[in-house]
């Protein structure tokens, strides 16, 4: 190269990095294909101790933005072959826990908190150090992981051996950060990403858009067994109730229809107001029997919700769920700056008829013969009749759930029903 020709701020040494080394390069160039920070953490603990630095214990201490964690801790130790993710629920910096700790010090804006643990213990030192005394270590340090816009994250590194970390292994840990700071930044955005698309649009759509399933129109058909829920006499509750309060009677109602719908393998594609859509791929043996166990728990819960409600002098809450199986298509449909991946077609519009019939006949839980034809559990339903449904040139015969009553009695409020 003409360095006679560069200018010269380009000949002029930068700051860092301090030395080229191995490790650095790895952080650099050959993590390319590793998409979980704990996995690129646990591989660079590993090498610093190949290297000869004599770290025995190290955590990375995340603040996430996800709906239900605050923030992750990442702890790997010497012969781990995973490391140990711990996760922590929202309020958690309040707690005595994390404001006793050198992480929410240097979350407060200290540059490194060091700590020679062969030294007798100091008044008011954090109650982590004895811990680790008591675990032999001889000298700890943490220092902030600095990302995009001052974003601050926490990472530790301890060691066992006599005299601590020299003064050399301190720098060479240094000298690692920012390449670690800008790999791991990379992997925490793409789990936000990710994260954020499970929690608005769901586990299934999210794996399609991140696989390119962007554009208006993309998308498949599907066969699913369909699940339409709506409340009742929300609009009058919505009227009274305090807005906090009926914001928090949603989140309880929908935990409530949505933890168990979840747990049996089903997708909720959409909340309107206060219903939802969830489908169950029947591509799944087991669809529609796991749709009916996620109703038959959902009530449960909403019985106890309603033994609440009812302890306290509040209404009992009760919907109407429609259930029919058939063809959907399952893509992006919008505007051309707006886009909802859901499902749409002639089934998902019967199975929102079947649950707003269940107002007409007083039964919560309405099904299609499409439905009970392919359930393997068929003595579970009985028909009740065909209607006219909206839409539907010839009446639907339709079905209910063996022992529900047709009118909900005084005993039967508590749980799922139509309205008086």
């Amino acid at each position: 190269m003409d360095t006679e020709r560069m200018a010269p701020s380009l000949r002029e040494p930068g700051q860092w990095p301090l030395h080229r080394t191995r490790i650095l390069d790895w952080l650099m160039l050959g993590t390319r294909d590793e998409r979980f920070a704990d996995r690129i953490f646990l591989q660079l603990c590993d090498r610093l101790r190949a290297a000869g630095i004599p770290i025995v214990r190290a955590t990375l201490q995340f603040r996430i933005q996800h709906p239900q964690w605050l923030g992750a801790r990442i702890l790997w130790r010497n012969g781990m072959a995973e490391a140990e993710i711990l996760t922590y629920e929202h309020g958690a910096m309040e707690s005595p826990e994390y404001l006793d700790s050198p992480v929410a010090e240097v979350h407060r804006g200290a540059p490194e908190v060091r700590r020679q643990l062969t030294l007798p213990p100091e008044a008011g030192e954090y109650s982590l150090f004895a811990q680790l005394r008591a675990e032999g270590l001889t000298d700890y340090v943490a220092w902030p992981l600095e990302h995009t816009l001052g974003r601050r994250h926490v990472i530790t590194f301890a060691t066992d051996v006599p005299g601590g970390l020299t003064a050399e292994d301190v720098a060479f840990l240094q000298d690692l950060l920012p390449a670690f700071s800008l790999v791991s930044e990379i992997r925490l955005k793409n789990r936000l990403a990710r994260t954020l698309l499970e929690t608005y649009v769901g586990p299934h759509a999210s794996d399609e858009i991140l696989a390119g399933a962007i554009t208006r129109g993309a998308g498949r058909s599907v066969s699913a067994a369909i699940m339409v829920c709506d409340l009742r006499d929300f609009t009058g509750i919505s009227e009274l109730w305090p807005r906090d309060d009926v914001i928090d009677l949603l989140n309880e109602y929908f935990d409530a229809i949505c933890e168990p719908v979840e747990r049996r393998g089903g997708e909720i594609l959409k909340f309107v107001g206060d219903g939802l859509l969830a489908i169950f791929p029947l591509d799944r043996p087991t669809a529609c029997d796991d749709l009916i166990q996620a109703v038959g728990e959902a009530r449960e819960s909403m019985r106890i919700l309603n033994a609440e409600h009812h302890r306290h002098g509040r209404a009992v809450l009760r919907y109407g769920v429609g259930i029919h199986a058939g063809e959907v298509m399952y893509g992006n449909i919008g505007s051309r700056g707006r886009l909802d991946f859901t499902v749409i077609g002639p089934a998902v519009n019967a199975a929102a008829r079947l649950e707003n019939l269940t107002k007409t006949v007083k039964r919560p839980v309405l099904l299609s013969k499409a439905f009970a034809e392919i359930a393997n559990n068929p003595t579970a339903f009985e028909s009740i009749g065909a209607y006219p449904l909206r839409g539907f040139g010839e009446e639907m015969e339709v079905f209910g759930l063996v022992g529900d009553p047709a009118v909900a009695s005084t005993e039967e409020l508590p749980l799922v029903g139509a309205a008086e």
